[in-house]
């Protein structure tokens, strides 16, 4: 089996983590808050003290950070190193496609490959195999990353040349974006005209709904229990990405008029400190407004 290098421990990272150490492969692991290594420690997983610690000697290193700096300061910045000549690096991170090609120019000039990763999930699906796994850059680089993409992905697919697995994935979190946002202000809007919210959600997207999803239901039990930790989707990485969605449509020429505006109320439960929390938090930030 390959041995496995990841970096950011994370909600995702942690449930692909768990998911590769049941597949057999060896890890070795490194978070900047070193208490979140924990549970893939006490499932066997190894604690490396840095980027390059978990990176000497590893097949493949996985990113798994929270935006665009994080992979910055991890791959060229301080706290990190370049990575060994040789290195085949699979990055999960969401970045905006720009970046995407740039790094893996930057990391090409070093001999490093870099597989662009969407998954798309939540750590539970990540924790089962269960991911949607879409890759992008070097067909060949994730030929090589199969069997681990394989392990936590059950359905893994090469989509185009780096930035495009980027773009799907902004994609896909504007629509999750906008339509928990749209859930929760129309769950706002009933109670306080005087519905149960309990009977709004059971009605808007439970059994029998036409409007019932796997994504409504999901951020719909968050609402119900008045409850938003532990996060599946924090709000303030959700608040990045729609800013990511609306710099690429300025970029191309395309307004984006409800990611805007679904961006500024993600902002908006961030600024009330509330950032840390599920995205499905926005209901509490809606009734706020």
């Amino acid at each position: 089996m390959k041995r496995l290098a990841l970096i950011g421990l994370g909600g995702m990272g942690t449930g692909m983590g768990l998911r590769l150490l049941d597949r057999g492969f060896s890890l070795r692991v490194y978070n900047r808050t070193p208490g979140r290594a924990e549970p893939l420690i006490a499932a066997g997983a190894v604690a490396a003290s840095g980027v390059a610690d978990a990176a000497a000697g590893a097949d493949v290193v996985i990113l798994s950070l929270s935006d665009e700096a994080a992979v910055e300061e991890v791959l060229f910045g301080r706290r990190g190193s370049a990575l060994p000549r040789g290195t085949l690096l699979v990055d999960t991170t969401t970045v905006s496609p720009h970046y995407a090609r740039e790094a893996a120019r930057r990391l090409s000039a070093q001999g490093v490959a870099r597989v662009e990763a969407c998954l798309v999930g939540n750590p539970q699906m990540a924790r089962a195999g269960r991911l949607r796994v879409f890759t992008a850059g070097s067909r060949l680089a994730a030929g090589r990353a199969a069997d681990v993409l394989n392990a936590i992905g059950r359905e893994v697919r090469h989509i185009g040349p780096a930035g495009m697995a980027s773009t799907l994935k902004i994609a896909f979190n504007l629509l999750l974006g906008a339509q928990t946002a749209a859930l929760a202000e129309a769950v706002a809007y009933g109670s306080e005209a005087g519905l149960d919210p309990k009977l709004l959600l059971r009605t808007l997207v439970g059994e029998g709904s036409g409007l019932r999803s796997p994504l409504l239901a999901f951020r719909a039990e968050f609402m119900g229990k008045g409850c938003y930790e532990p996060p599946s989707f924090r709000a303030a990485l959700m608040a990045k990405d729609l800013h990511l969605a609306v710099h690429e449509g300025d970029r191309i020429g395309l307004a984006l008029p409800v990611a805007a505006s679904a961006a500024a109320l993600y902002e908006a439960a961030v600024a009330a400190g509330d950032g840390d929390k599920d995205a499905a938090v926005v209901l509490r930030t809606s009734r706020r407004r």
